[in-house]
């Protein structure tokens, strides 16, 4: 069968693979019908995603459908139901796993990253990794991941309605972080530095609260914006300069959720660190039941992420179009469809 393979930075290639046969025991065979392009996949397009390796099959945002069960396997799915993907394979006896953090276990395996993911028509996992939904579609399955690592960092962050929440960054998971930090923060801004992101969030996506950083000029406007300072930041950039000066723009008593990750080491004034008693936390994937509470909440209607999708290909053309999408500045996100 065919997958899409990216051998080496910026070389992606159309590869033959064998089909991974019929499901064993505890394992589910499913057909892949759509697949999010990801910050993860655009970072490793370029070559500069931490603990990726040459050659692999990307994708791990995934919307499938069950096509066969294995023997002994413990669940409620039946053949044809449609799934979202949990990508993260996890030792379920190791420390990290058995305090339920299993989004961060010490030997973590990411469909896509550490292991060939999903950009290809056929995949066998593990039964408890797959999450149905009787009413969503596919587009809206294959979203669900995004939504979860947002998702997870407003979880971290434990926000009550008193919160004045700053998430920075305008793409797919600082908009995920948006839209669940709404339903517990009375005021919620999303800052950027493009001017043409935030009218796109504004006009596309019905995004009011929003406010475009100007170098120099940042504290002033968040004194404006939050009169004061933000209780929370969520910072999704992935960029040093940005996750720095959070600890800088924080109010006392702050918490600091790092979405992103970088290369390298980040450095903050630890009299600053301290006299405001701020709280940093990384937040990596996301565990099973942060999964469960975003298909519930897509069902709902609460959040919808769909209007996020802004190109679509078919498998086939991956090699050949989705290199020309790096640096649209029209776009957001790129799902890749398997009929």
């Amino acid at each position: 069968m065919i997958a899409i393979q990216l051998h080496n930075p910026r070389e992606l290639k159309r590869i033959d693979v064998a089909d991974p046969g019929d499901p064993k025991s505890g394992e589910i065979r499913v057909n892949v019908r759509r697949i999010g392009v990801c910050g993860t996949d655009w970072h490793s397009f370029a070559g500069n995603q931490p603990f990726f390796e040459y050659p692999r099959i990307l994708g791990h945002e995934l919307g499938v459908e069950v096509a066969a069960i294995g023997p002994d396997a413990e669940t409620n799915l039946q053949i044809g139901d449609r799934c979202s993907v949990e990508p993260y394979l996890n030792d379920s006896q190791s420390p990290a796993s058995r305090l339920g953090r299993t989004n961060c276990c010490e030997s973590l395996r990411v469909l896509g990253v550490h292991m060939d993911g999903g950009m290809c028509p056929h995949l066998v996992l593990p039964a408890h990794k797959l999450h149905r939904s009787e009413s969503l579609g596919l587009d809206a399955l294959a979203l669900v991941e995004t939504l979860c690592i947002g998702a997870h960092g407003c979880e971290r962050a434990v926000l009550q309605s008193a919160d004045r929440v700053l998430v920075i960054g305008a793409g797919p998971i600082g908009l995920s972080a948006y839209q669940f930090a709404q339903l517990e923060a009375d005021k919620v801004i999303l800052a950027d530095v493009s001017t043409a992101r935030l009218r796109f969030c504004q006009k596309q996506l019905g995004i009011d609260q929003t406010l475009l950083l100007k170098p120099g000029e940042v504290d002033a406007q968040l004194e404006e914006a939050f009169s004061g300072r933000p209780t929370v930041i969520m910072d999704a950039t992935g960029h040093p300069g940005s996750m720095e000066q959070s600890f800088k723009f924080s109010g006392h008593g702050g918490r600091i959720v790092f979405l992103g990750i970088v290369q390298g080491d980040l450095s903050f004034s630890d009299p600053e660190f301290h006299r405001k008693e701020l709280t940093v936390m990384a937040s990596r994937n996301a565990p099973a039941m942060t999964f469960h509470h975003v298909i519930a909440q897509l069902e709902s209607g609460r959040v919808d992420a769909r209007p996020w999708i802004t190109h679509r290909l078919d498998l086939e053309e991956v090699p050949d179009k989705l290199p020309a999408l790096e640096g649209d500045p029209g776009l957001l996100k790129a799902m890749v469809e398997i009929n």
